[in-house]
């Protein structure tokens, strides 16, 4: 890696960490940057999910004044999150290099169209909860669980907008403020990333290179996301990762 592509790499893990803290997506910043400078898919991925778990964890540090009295909410969440990565991760190394060569490209584009989707699914939420009529169990019921579980499963495979999708499913069935509900997204975030590293630590290769320049550009990026990242034009954000995101996608079908 040369020095340009390694400065590039930790830009990358700076607006990574900015945009995971605020919503989530930072992933279609830093993998299509691992792409682009020439590591494999697969070691892109497991070093990228590696490299964005200090980032996740000062975001949560710079949101924990809005985790006080959430608990038994992050306990049962959390749960299901861990066995939700675990899955994803044991999927990720199970399934063969083709399959995920031929998902990947699928899966980000879901992603985009959640990322296009998330000021329509913002709306949804605040006009649910100026329904008093659909009260909403304390931590979001079996249905919250099962969708944690699920986002788990998906953000231990690859987890770009694992953070948007968490945020759509807990601003929904929670009923609770938004600041709250986004310092718990970024815990179990944090509890995907960090069960899929450990995981991948002992029995995936890694480019450590990469994994340093992202973790250092990530821890930044964390404090700037909970400090003044939701200052950012949510326009711009969401057009920036859009191309990004297409940007990959032509990486990885045309090569």
């Amino acid at each position: 890696m040369t020095i340009w592509e390694g400065l590039a790499v930790f830009v990358a893990g700076i607006g990574a960490g900015t945009i995971n803290t605020i919503v989530g997506s930072g992933t279609l910043i830093t993998f299509p940057v691992l792409l682009a400078v020439g590591l494999p898919p697969i070691t892109a991925n497991v070093s990228n999910t590696l490299g964005l778990v200090p980032g996740s964890l000062s975001g949560a540090i710079g949101y924990r004044r809005e985790l006080k009295g959430q608990r038994p909410r992050l306990i049962r969440l959390g749960l299901a999150s861990l066995v939700g990565g675990l899955v994803g991760a044991w999927l990720l190394l199970r399934l063969p290099s083709a399959a995920f060569d031929a998902i990947v490209p699928v899966l980000i584009g879901l992603a985009l169209v959640l990322v296009v989707l998330q000021p329509r699914l913002a709306r949804a939420v605040a006009a649910r909860r100026e329904n008093n009529d659909a009260p909403s169990p304390a931590h979001g019921g079996a249905l919250l669980t099962a969708g944690v579980t699920l986002s788990g499963v998906y953000g231990g495979y690859f987890g770009a907008a694992q953070g948007v999708l968490l945020l759509a499913m807990m601003g929904t069935l929670l009923n609770d403020d938004l600041q709250r509900i986004n310092a718990v997204k970024n815990i179990l975030a944090l509890i995907v990333n960090s069960v899929a590293a450990l995981f991948f630590l002992f029995v995936a290769d890694f480019d450590w290179t990469a994994v340093v320049l992202i973790a250092s550009g990530a821890v930044i990026g964390g404090q700037v996301g909970a400090k003044v990242g939701r200052r950012l034009p949510p326009t711009a954000l969401r057009g920036v990762i859009v191309v990004v995101g297409l940007l990959a996608i032509a990486k990885l079908v045309f090569g």
